[in-house]
């Protein structure tokens, strides 16, 4: 189905070269080859350094949703802003349904409204459409790019090179700096064939995550889509495979800009923005990975990783061992105490039964998507018994024609739940399955916690990632798990999928503000939105504390900080930093309190006898105490600055790791002020909370720019030499740091 080649190639004639094959074939030097890729044209359009080895990008327009946009813009205006220089969309899509806390989830989408008036943005209400469907709609366009505080950022079907990242990423666009990043390796993603009756998107996506995530073959890197495989996939099929790109942990995507997209974007009253693109003959890639669009068989990713994925047909080949390591991985990836029931009592005679299938979001709520569904059950019933569905088409558009065309009805009348445009089962807000319960989902991940239970408190639930048609194939055999390619009628997607746009209802109701900044209007603040509290610089000397110690292969950024119900604190970052780790180690919070309170009685009184004690014979004039976090390899996931901002809310100064999962995690923590070490072989240092790492001269280690740096780690009283480093931080980088944070940076 899919084969890597992991060196470099060019692409002449339409075969791929191995590097030394160039000067034969009379092709230029890599360095001078890469030129022809998309991504390079587009990188080079929007940086504003003066060479292409180190980007200073500039971005066409932004956006962010309501579990992000007032931290952002709280960030940015105590950093100077005054208005939004460049198109800023917020979007509510995140915490729309979200009842916990009372009034805070409208308060922030009224603090949005306010803020968009304040300083010229374009504000969507809720329930009118899923951000990536919006800026898709309205903003993506060939050779364009685009910034969200959203990790699924990805329009490449559009031609647009679109980077999800943390919120401080974007408060620096706001503050009319620059997105720095080395310039990027770029793998060629060469689509051939097309695919079978039944296989849709989201199964292609698994195909490619299962083959790139656990060798890192494409992280951050760019995924240059092309091949004669693209021209027999519809926009709505590209965008499903496009927007599960992040999964792969790459920084970005991008697709030919052919006859396809530009009949699209005509639909959309956007064909003017059209422009042809595509790879030059003999452009050079760091890689290749080519997939045979019709080998694609429909997937099933177990929980808890869209990685864990599996052909259907293999799954159920090998049911007993599959869901028998899932049970292990449950007890493991929840810290569970006693074993839930097994996932094995879902075999009967055997067959796999479900209990739920949600169609929804990015990736799963498209118009294509929901069409194969309903064609699929027209006419048939879901049935009375404990499996149920629901459908939450991606935008009112999409919806508009969905029930002008009657495939709302059908579903309806197949008992299928319709439901707002809202991303709530993506992330644990919406459809929170039973206790034991396990749902089919096509959506961007299954990781833990992600359907919503909470293990703390006895309750867990699963989620597998699946493709639309291959939930409705099993919500037509009531739940019994059924790939769609078993059915006797299976559908065939066509290449151009009819479709008429009508956006009359952002009209109605989406506030249209960009480049209408008014400063007199005030902004409106609920009770719960609060500024982030202070933050000091970094001190001389540093005595961390290590407060939790994660050893699981891969931390992703819902351990970190929970999505979810816990998302409706996201504006108070004092109330949301009570959740950090919450479900992964619940003794984190506590921990890092108790040092943060010492460390703030330091800062007054650096004799006093608590302080003396915490400090083990150390100087409190010049010597900072503060908390660590160790895990080996976190931040693979969501672009939620909260999953590090809420540590350091809670007196985190650092963290250590044997890698991070993600360049947009590692960014999270340099811009809150806090250290991105990594150690060879931490793993086997046996780190556990509650030992002691003392760094001498740290800030002027940092200010000089050392990369490696002395310490000591104490454990149960003996003291050990350690090596800490610090790779590739850029000057600003360092500055940040030395400042303690961001914001503090800017204000200075």
């Amino acid at each position: 189905m899919l084969h890597v080649t992991s060196h470099g190639v060019y692409y002449k004639n339409g075969r791929f070269l191995p590097v030394e094959d160039g000067p034969a074939a009379g092709l230029p030097a890599p360095e001078e080859a890469k030129k022809g890729t998309m991504a390079y044209a587009i990188l080079e359009a929007h940086n504003t350094a003066e060479g292409m080895d180190k980007l200073a990008i500039r971005f066409d327009a932004m956006a962010s949703h309501d579990i992000t946009y007032v931290g952002i813009i709280q960030t940015a205006r105590a950093s100077g802003m005054k208005q939004f220089p460049l198109p800023y969309v917020l979007t509510n899509c995140h915490n729309s349904l979200c009842a916990v806390g009372g009034t805070i989830n409208e308060d922030d989408h009224v603090f949005g409204l306010s803020a968009a008036k304040k300083y010229g943005g374009e504000f969507v209400p809720a329930h009118q459409s899923v951000i990536h469907s919006y800026m898709r709609e309205r903003y993506a366009a060939p050779g364009k790019m685009i910034l969200g505080s959203d990790s699924h950022t990805r329009y490449g079907a559009y031609g647009t090179m679109a980077i999800g990242e943390g919120g401080p990423e974007l408060a620096r666009q706001l503050l009319e700096k620059t997105y720095n990043i080395s310039y990027p390796k770029v793998i060629a993603i060469y689509l051939t064939g097309a695919p079978i009756p039944g296989v849709g998107p989201q199964d292609v996506a698994l195909e490619l995550i299962r083959s790139t995530f656990k060798d890192g073959a494409v992280k951050n890197a760019v995924m240059e889509f092309f091949g004669p495989g693209v021209a027999n996939l519809s926009m709505d099929y590209r965008s499903g495979i496009d927007v599960m790109t992040t999964e792969t942990t790459c920084l970005s995507s991008v697709w030919p800009a052919d006859d396809t997209l530009k009949d699209h974007l005509t639909v959309l009253g956007r064909g003017n923005e059209f422009k042809r693109q595509a790879p030059a003959d003999g452009a050079y890639y760091d890689g290749v990975i080519e997939v045979a669009l019709d080998q694609i068989r429909p997937m099933i990713a177990l929980p808890f990783h869209p990685s864990n994925a599996y052909t259907i047909q293999e799954f159920k080949e090998n049911m007993e061992d599959l869901l028998h390591q899932v049970d292990e991985d449950t007890v493991h990836q929840l810290k569970l105490k006693n074993k839930p029931a097994s996932l094995l009592e879902k075999i009967v005679d055997g067959q796999f039964h479900v209990d739920q299938g949600v169609i929804a979001g990015c990736s799963g709520g498209t118009y294509q998507n929901i069409v194969r569904a309903a064609q699929i059950l027209d006419g048939h019933a879901i049935g009375a018994d404990e499996f149920w569905l629901s459908v939450y088409p991606t935008s009112q558009p999409v919806n508009l024609e969905l029930t002008r065309k009657g495939y709302i009805t059908s579903l309806m009348a197949a008992g299928a739940s319709i439901r707002s445009c809202f991303c709530g089962p993506c992330f644990g807000a919406g459809d929170v399955p039973a206790n034991g319960a396990f749902s089919i989902r096509h959506s961007t991940r299954n990781f833990p916690n992600r359907e919503g239970s909470k293990p703390s408190d006895g309750q867990v639930s699963y989620v597998a990632l699946m493709d639309a048609r291959s939930i409705a194939a099993t919500a037509l055999n009531g739940g019994v798990l059924t790939g769609a390619d078993e059915l006797p009628d299976a559908p065939v997607d066509p290449a151009v999928e009819p479709f008429s746009y009508d956006d009359t209802p952002y009209k109605a109701r989406v506030y249209f503000g960009v480049g209408k900044a008014d400063p007199s209007q005030e902004l409106v603040f609920g009770p719960n939105i609060a500024d982030w509290p202070e933050q000091v610089a970094l001190p001389e000397n540093l005595l961390l504390t290590v407060c939790s110690a994660i050893y699981d292969p891969v931390t992703t950024t819902d351990e970190l900080i929970p999505s979810g119900e816990t998302s409706s604190y996201r504006s108070n970052p004092i109330k949301l930093s009570e959740f950090a780790l919450s479900r992964k180690d619940p003794q984190y919070v506590p921990r890092a309190k108790e040092v943060l309170a010492v460390e703030k009685l330091r800062r007054t009184d650096p004799d006093a006898p608590a302080v003396k004690e915490a400090l083990m014979g150390h100087d409190g004039k010049d010597t900072g105490l503060g908390s660590l976090v160790m895990a080996l390899k976190p931040g693979d996931g969501s672009a939620r600055e909260q999953a590090a901002s809420c540590q350091r809310v809670l007196g985190g100064v650092a963290n250590l790791a044997a890698e991070y999962a993600t360049k947009r995690y590692r960014s999270n923590v340099v811009n809150w002020g806090m250290l991105p070490f990594i150690a060879e072989g931490v793993k086997d240092w046996n780190v556990q909370p509650g030992d002691k790492l003392y760094i001498p001269g740290v800030r002027s280690a940092l200010d000089s720019g050392a990369e490696e740096i002395p310490a000591t780690l104490i454990q149960n009283g003996v003291e050990k030499t350690v090596t800490l480093k610090l790779p590739g931080m850029t000057r600003e980088e360092r500055d940040i740091v030395l400042a303690g944070c961001l914001i503090n940076y800017y204000a200075k």
